[in-house]
This record gives structure tokens, sequence and C-alpha cells, in this order.
């Protein structure tokens, strides 16, 4: 007895602390003193950053027109004129043996887009995969430059990295247009990938380190907007230009615009206290002060000398990440979690792709999933903070589940394409409603000290969610109904998966393993407090994210 009343008394010590650290942490903010949550400065500034969204998105969901699918028929005799009905497509008969033998050369129905990187290089039959190898690349790809920019941020501030990107990005792109052969192409669309994976990171960083208090949560959905906004534009974009390499050129060159950030951006005023420069720290926070009408006081001044003086002493007590899978009831989290961030990589990237390929008009499909991802992104919000996090994820993947396996129910016909093109539609808004949704979630749950590893490894799983996608979206060749089978079947168990999961609304959130394993587990709470404790101001002060 009395060792467990000493580890309760060291518990509620801990958590005293941690509330008084929480709470002061914003006093002794320098940032927080000079800037605010949020005035003109950081709104100039973060709409600015969410503009990258733009070439983002345009990129990530190029292959959809890229490699557009395109009837076509074995071209035997030279023949101009597709048949009607053909069941050979992919061979021929050998005119002096009669034997069936692999088809050479193939005739495409140019009606719609006069040149894809289907018709160009024959990806069809026998080389049908390349096309989705060629988008699981640029989604590795995506992940790669996540993790590298990550590290080049951390060192070299976010500022230097994000230009190196858009360098990086306009180089590649325009190389991707140029590529004659498959096998160049498939490089530079990698070496693209590398650039829009440095662009998430490091405008999401910068975005998230220059805003603080509840602003960071709508901020943060807020910046993916512009994401949508791609995802629309880009059809219109298609409409004009049916030719792949003038399309690419299309979705590269404005990236030119962004050169413009080295003057307009400034580095992360976190960052620069974070390495000890403070001079530099100082001329930005002056600036951001003078635009959003605040003074420099005395305060200020005493928070910006702690705070020099402080840097590089944060790195204590830091988790890792088998720290997830330690304990049971943290490990049973750890995996529902990253398995709900695949469910939302597989399934928005999936049925973005599967759009395009449901019959009728693509370009109508492709900018009308775009635009009804925007109230999904606007609706998370305040059913984030009406229902809570879990049943909002719950919700939304049951929205994408049995939206997805009502398309097997329909049958295969032209009439029926409109009411296959809301249920899809129906997918996406609830995707577009998970996305954000358990990125919030995920960091509430996970402990302070394993809060960004944490995030950072199941966002990783999202990636090999998008990986997989382009060959799920392509499984119609082998049966219509599989791609919306699958896309049903693994929100619907991310669902179940989120009953094991607590709520985090207006909880007091984790900061040590212990705690992390602590937190959900239904036993009687040592004190008055709520279990979940009341207020996660932890959360909305959280550096890190």
């Amino acid at each position: 007895m009395p060792d467990d009343t000493k580890q309760e008394r060291s518990d509620k010590e801990r958590r005293a602390d941690d509330n008084r650290t929480s709470a002061e942490m914003e006093a002794d903010d320098p940032v927080h003193k000079a800037l605010g949550d949020f005035g003109w400065w950081q709104f100039w500034i973060t709409l600015a950053l969410s503009m990258l969204k733009f070439p983002i998105a345009w990129h990530q969901l190029a292959i959809i027109f890229l490699a557009a699918r395109t009837p076509f028929q074995c071209d035997i005799d030279d023949a101009t004129a597709l048949p009607n009905v053909t069941d050979t497509r992919c061979t021929s008969r050998d005119p002096i043996t009669m034997d069936v033998v692999p088809c050479r050369r193939f005739a495409y129905d140019r009606s719609v887009f006069q040149e894809t990187i289907i018709t160009e290089w024959d990806l069809v039959c026998g080389r049908f995969q390349l096309s989705n190898i060629a988008q699981s690349v640029f989604m590795l790809g995506v992940l790669i430059g996540n993790v590298l920019f990550g590290m080049f941020s951390d060192k070299y501030g976010r500022k230097i990295p994000m230009m190196f990107a858009i360098v990086l990005l306009l180089v590649a792109g325009v190389g991707t247009s140029l590529a004659p052969w498959y096998e160049l192409f498939l490089p530079l669309r990698f070496a693209t990938a590398l650039a829009i994976g440095g662009l998430m990171i490091s405008s999401f960083v910068l975005t998230m380190e220059v805003v603080g208090g509840k602003w960071r949560t709508v901020v943060s959905t807020l910046h993916h907007v512009p994401f949508n906004l791609g995802h629309m534009s880009m059809a219109l974009i298609s409409y004009f230009i049916r030719n792949w390499r003038q399309f690419q050129l299309a979705i590269t060159l404005p990236s030119l615009f962004f050169f413009t950030y080295w003057w307009i951006i400034p580095e992360s005023p976190r960052w620069l206290l974070a390495v000890g420069k403070e001079k530099q720290a100082r001329r930005t926070l002056a600036v951001g002060a003078e635009r959003n009408g605040r003074k420099l006081d005395g305060e200020f001044e005493k928070s910006l000398q702690c705070a020099a003086t402080g840097h590089g002493t944060g790195d204590e007590g830091k988790g890792n990440v088998f720290d997830l899978f330690r304990t049971p009831n943290l490990r049973k989290k750890t995996l529902a979690v990253f398995f709900n961030w695949t469910v939302c990589g597989l399934c928005f990237y999936g049925l973005a792709q599967y759009m395009g390929e449901i019959g009728g008009n693509i370009f109508v499909n492709v900018a009308s999933s775009g635009l009804i991802e925007l109230p999904g992104a606007f609706l998370c919000i305040y059913l984030m903070e009406k229902f809570g996090r879990r049943n909002t994820l719950l919700s939304a993947n049951l929205v994408t589940a049995v939206a997805c396996l009502l398309i097997t129910f329909l049958p295969q016909n032209s009439e029926v394409e409109r009411y296959k093109f809301i249920l899809a539609s129906l997918g996406i808004v609830g995707s577009s409603i998970a996305f954000p949704t358990i990125y919030l979630f995920s960091g509430e749950l996970f402990p302070t000290v394993v809060r960004n590893v944490g995030v950072g490894s199941a966002s990783m799983c999202a990636r090999i969610g998008s990986i997989i996608a382009p060959f799920v979206s392509s499984l119609g060749v082998f049966h219509v109904y599989l791609p919306p089978m699958v896309f049903g079947t693994f929100p619907l168990v991310g669902a179940v998966l989120c009953l094991l999961l607590p709520e985090t609304r207006g909880a007091q959130l984790p900061v040590t393993i212990d705690d992390g394993e602590r937190f959900g587990l239904k036993t009687k709470p040592p004190t008055k407090t709520p279990e979940n404790g009341t207020q996660n101001v932890g959360f909305e002060a959280d550096e890190q994210l």
C-alpha cells in the first residue's frame, strides 16, 4: 500500500506539473507573445503556403489523365477503324501459320485523349500494370520525400528545403514531359514525387509553427482546401489539353510563381530560436508583431532570453517507435490508428483514380469528386467538436464503406452509371472527412514523448495505402466489382477498430508512456477529475505539431 500511495502521489504531481507546463507554455513562449495565436501576418503566410497544395494535388492525381483508360484493339492489317465487338484485343492470328500470337501493334480510340502514356508506350495487355507501377513509384517517392525533407527541415530550417523542393519539382516535372521512354519517365516521376513530399512536410510544419492555440486545428484543416480546388481545376486543365506531355507541362510551369516565396515567406521563428539564431528570430517576430498591431514589451524580451538560453534542452525523455508497442493497451491503439491511416490513403487516392474509370464523362467525374471534398473539409471541423474525434472517424469510415459496397449491388449497364458516380462520390466525402480527423485524433492519442514519431509513422501507413491504391483501382480488369468491394471492406474494418479507441475531445492528453497505456482504460479514476481529464490544452500548445 505505501508503494501504491507513493505511485499515486507521483502520478498526481507529474500530471500537475504537466498541466502547469501546458498552461504556462504560451505565457513563456516568445513567438506567442510577439504574434499572438493568429493575426494578419499569419493569415497571409498560411494562405501563401496553402497555395502549394495546388501543384501537390495536380501531380499526385495527374495519373488519372496521364494514364486515362482508352479503348483499344489489336491493329491487324493496318486497320484504322475499331471493331464494335472484339474478344481478342491482345492477340491475333498469324496469317501464315494461323497460330494465335500476342498482338504487336494496337489501334486506340483517340476521340477523348489525343495521347496518353498508355497510347504512346502501349501500356496495355501484358504491360497494363506499368501505369499502376508508375503511380505506386510516385507515392513511394512522396513517402521518402516526407522523410528526407523532414530531416533536412530540422537541420537547415523550413524555408531552404521548401525552396529546394520547388526547384526540384520544376526541373523533374519539365523533364517528365520530355521523357522519350517509359524507363526514363519512371525515375523522373519519382524525382517529382520527392519534391512533392518535401513541399508537403515543409509547408505544413511552417504553417503549424506560426499559428497557435485553437487556430492550429482550424488552420491545419483549412490548409488542405486548396488541394480540393487543385483536384477540381485539374479536370479543367485536362479538358483543354488532351495530350499528356502538354498536360504535364501545364501543371508544372505554374511552380515558377513559387520562386517569389524566397522573398515572401520568412523562416520559422520557432526553428530559429531552437537553433540559437536569436537575432534572425527577433527580426522576423518584429515584422510579424508590427503587421499584427502588437508591441514587443519587456515580457517578450524576457521570454526571448529564456528561449535563447534554453534551446537544445528539449530532447530529454523522448521515446522511439518501439515504445508504441511495448505495452498492450498502447499497442492496441497504435495498431488501430495505423490501420485507419492506411484506410485513408487507400480509399482517398484509390477512389479518386476509380472515379476516372467508372464510365461517363471523365472530366465531370473528376471535377465533381474534387468539388464534393470541400464540404467534407469544413464539415469535419464541426463534427469533431460536436460529436468527438472517434465518432467522426467511425461515421466517416461507415459512409465510405456503405457507399462503396452498395456499388457492388448495381447492375452493369450505362443506365446506372450516374448512381455509381453518386455512391463513389459519397465514398470520397467520407474519406475527405476521415483524413483530417485521423490526423488530429492520432496526435491526441499518442503520448507527448512519442507524439512526433507516432504521427510520423502513422502517416507513412497512409503512403503505403496510397501505393497500393492504383492496383486496387485496376482490379476491375479481373472483375468489375472487385475495386468497390475492397474500397468498402477496408473502411468497414477501420470503423470497427475505432471502437477500440478512447475519445480525446476535451480530454487531458497522455504525456508519458505509462499515461498512454492507462489512457482509455476503464478503471476507477484516482480523483474526482473526469476519466480523461477536461481540456486538451497540452495538444493545443504542443509545439511539435
